[in-house]
């Protein structure tokens, strides 16, 4: 069957999805019956419009017809798709360079720092740069009404982009903007994605290769989080007390967690075949780290390769990590330190999906 490779992308402001193959008369008709496809010379590829269901609308128009390679494909956020503002004013641009400074100076994570001058840069473009002395409250309120709520963000997007700009009103422009009119709506609180100890063993077991089969063991097995495990050095690893030490976690936070005789002996063969410098899993330069991107893209290699219809990412084996933990009879107070939560309140969820319990409850059905 032949094969059409199917991505996502931000191109001319827009979302899209693009479809690719090499020339083939018959494809190219197949193609022309999806709705609003468009050829383009620039991409070398078919493109159509993104939305949330477009690749479930793909894998039924084409069933049976072709095979769609989906690897590569992305969700789109809507906050990542640009609106059509004016470009930052420099006078503005030097201004966020002044507050990106404070916030370092104050030890606020890389993170935080990114996604708060982009937010506020955001914010100085919806204002048509207006200059900060003549922003007011309603300024605000404006913004949040007429372009985080028609553009229908997120709640946790609309939280960090107020955040940010009272943090540069009260602390670089000595002022609170205090907006009324704003709600700040409640985040929801959904459950984490767990997946059965079968799962995760064959999503384990489906690369032959050793680097990719090691790097997703130690997520699962040591329940890291990405940035954890592409950061990790070669001294981390403590092999002959069975330890592994995360440095520099979320919330600038270093813990210790037990490493399994098991995955250190798949850490010395994969070491003797890599010979890694620096990182213990580096990229495709020597000393550098692996892109967090490849390592979404060998997870999604394994799902494919074994079959499985759920689209888990890597987060999903760090939930089954303190899942299978806990219905294993681990305390949860050590589950706590193994993940890293400053509060008991995080590492709690897990209790709402553990099927230790639940699986003991009789339905009253069983009784009819």
């Amino acid at each position: 069957m032949k094969t059409i490779t199917v991505t996502s992308a931000i191109w001319k402001k827009k979302g899209v999805v693009l479809l690719q193959f090499g020339y083939d008369r018959a494809l190219i008709e197949l193609v022309k019956t999806l709705s609003k496809a468009k050829w383009s010379s620039e991409k070398k590829a078919w493109f159509i419009p993104y939305s949330e269901d477009i690749l479930d609308q793909l894998l039924t128009h084409f069933k049976g017809k072709v095979w769609l390679d989906y690897s590569d494909f992305d969700q789109i956020k809507q906050e990542q798709i640009p609106a059509t503002l004016p470009e930052l004013a420099s006078d503005l641009a030097q201004e966020i360079g002044k507050f990106v400074a404070w916030m370092q100076n104050k030890r606020y994570a890389e993170s935080t720092i990114k996604t708060y001058s982009q937010s506020l840069s955001l914010f100085f473009r919806f204002t048509n740069n207006k200059k900060p002395v003549e922003i007011i409250t309603e300024d605000l309120e404006n913004f949040h009404q007429n372009y985080i709520l028609r553009r229908k963000y997120s709640v946790s997007f609309q939280s960090q982009v107020i955040n940010a700009v009272k943090l540069y009103f009260s602390n670089k422009q000595k002022r609170k903007l205090e907006p009324e009119g704003i709600e700040r709506p409640k985040k929801p609180k959904q459950l984490p994605h767990v997946l059965s100890k079968e799962e995760v063993k064959d999503i384990l077991l489906a690369h032959k290769n050793i680097k990719h089969r090691t790097m997703l063991s130690l997520i699962y097995a040591c329940g890291l989080r990405r940035s954890e495990l592409i950061n990790l050095r070669l001294e981390d690893v403590e092999s002959k007390r069975g330890l592994l030490r995360v440095n520099d976690g979320k919330g600038a936070k270093d813990r210790i967690v037990p490493i399994s005789k098991k995955v250190i002996d798949m850490l010395r063969e994969y070491y003797k075949l890599e010979m890694p410098l620096t990182y213990l899993f580096e990229g495709a330069k020597a000393g550098h780290t692996y892109s967090p991107k490849s390592l979404e893209n060998v997870l999604n290699q394994a799902v494919k390769k074994v079959g499985m219809k759920k689209k888990p990412t890597l987060h999903w084996l760090r939930h089954s990590y303190a899942t299978h933990l806990l219905e294993s009879g681990t305390d949860l107070r050590y589950i706590q330190e193994l993940l890293g939560h400053k509060s008991s309140k995080t590492t709690e969820i897990y209790t709402h999906v553990s099927t230790k319990s639940l699986g003991q409850i009789k339905s009253p059905f069983d009784d009819l």
